[in-house]
C-alpha cells in the first residue's frame, strides 16, 4: 500500500482526540469521543491519551497476530489498553474514554476491514461506484435532542445546556444494548463493529475518515464519494481537511449546515493498493 494520512485539531489550543497509524499490511484510524467541558470521566488519563494507546494496540494486533479475527484484534486491544489505566481510573464510569474505529489489514488476497461508530471507510473498487462503510452506531433515541442543539447558536448557555443533556443521554445508553456501541473499556463493544472482506483484485484504493473529515460529503455536500476519492489521489488528505475548514469558516455561526461544532477533530487516510 501507498499510504498519505492528515489530520488536524478542531482548534490550535486543543490536543486532537483523532488518531491514524499505518504499517505496509494494515491501518487505523480512531476518534475519540470527545466530552462536554467539566463533564467527569472518572480516568486521569483523558480521550486523547486513550485513543493513542488503542491504535497503537490495535495496530499491532493486526499485524502480529492474523490468526485472531479483526473483531478479535480490537477486543485484545481493549483489553489491553484497559490495563494500562491502572487501579485509579473507573473504568465503569459512563464517561470513560471511548472512540470510533476504523482499520483494516491484508489478509492473503483480501483485505479484511472494521468499522465501529460514526467513521467511514470507502472503498474505491475498480468495477463499479464507491463503497461506503460505517456510521453503523446511530441512537435514534436522541436523535431529537441533537437536533435541538443544532437549532440553537453556537457559543450560547442554552447550547452547552442542551449538549450536555444529550452527552449524557448518549452515555447512558452506550455499550449497554440499548445505545450505540464504541470503543472504550468492554471488549464486548467489538462484536457490534461492522466487518468484511473484499479482494484485494477488486480494489483500486480506501479512504478512512474521520466525521470531521467526511463532513466534506456528509455535511457540507461538496461533492460525490468519487470526488473525494479524485480530490485524495490528486491533492491529498490535507486538502481535503483544508477544503472543510474553508467551509467551515464561511458558517461558523452553523446557520447553513447545522451541526454540533463549528470544527471538529478532523483525519483523513487514503491508500493506493
Amino acid at each position: 500500500m501507498q499510504l498519505q494520512l492528515a489530520g488536524e485539531a478542531r482548534r490550535p489550543d486543543r490536543e486532537s482526540e483523532d488518531f491514524a497509524a499505518a504499517s505496509p499490511e494494515a491501518l487505523v484510524l480512531l476518534d475519540g469521543a470527545s466530552s462536554p467541558a467539566g463533564l467527569e470521566s472518572g480516568c486521569r488519563h483523558g480521550t486523547a491519551w486513550y485513543v493513542r494507546r488503542l491504535g497503537v494496540h490495535l495496530l499491532a494486533r493486526l499485524t502480529d497476530r492474523v490468526d485472531r479475527s479483526i473483531a478479535e484484534c480490537l477486543a485484545d486491544a481493549i483489553v489491553e489498553t484497559a490495563a494500562l489505566h491502572g487501579g485509579r481510573c473507573d473504568l465503569g464510569h459512563a464517561n470513560t474514554p471511548a472512540a470510533m474505529v476504523v482499520a483494516a489489514r491484508r489478509h492473503g488476497e483480501s483485505l479484511e476491514y472494521l468499522v465501529l461508530g460514526d467513521s467511514l471507510l470507502v472503498l474505491e473498487l475498480k468495477d463499479g461506484p464507491p463503497r461506503v462503510i460505517g456510521d453503523n452506531q446511530r441512537f435514534p433515541g436522541g436523535e431529537g435532542l441533537r437536533r435541538q442543539v443544532w437549532a440553537t447558536v453556537p457559543g450560547t448557555a442554552e447550547r452547552a445546556a442542551l449538549h450536555l443533556e444529550y452527552a449524557l443521554a448518549v452515555r447512558a445508553a452506550r455499550n449497554r444494548g440499548a445505545g450505540p456501541w464504541i470503543a472504550a473499556a468492554s471488549p464486548r463493544a467489538a462484536e457490534h463493529a461492522e466487518t468484511g472482506f473484499v479482494r484485494l483484485d477488486r480494489l483500486h484504493a480506501l479512504a478512512a475518515l474521520t466525521d470531521g473529515a467526511s463532513r466534506y460529503t456528509e455535511r457540507f455536500g461538496l461533492g460525490s464519494w468519487g470526488d473525494v476519492l479524485r480530490l485524495l489521489a490528486e491533492s491529498g488528505p490535507a486538502e481535503l481537511i483544508a477544503q472543510v475548514r474553508e467551509v467551515e469558516r464561511a458558517d461558523a455561526g452553523c446557520e447553513r449546515w447545522p451541526r454540533g461544532k463549528t470544527h471538529d477533530d478532523a483525519s483523513a487516510l487514503y491508500a493506493l493498493l
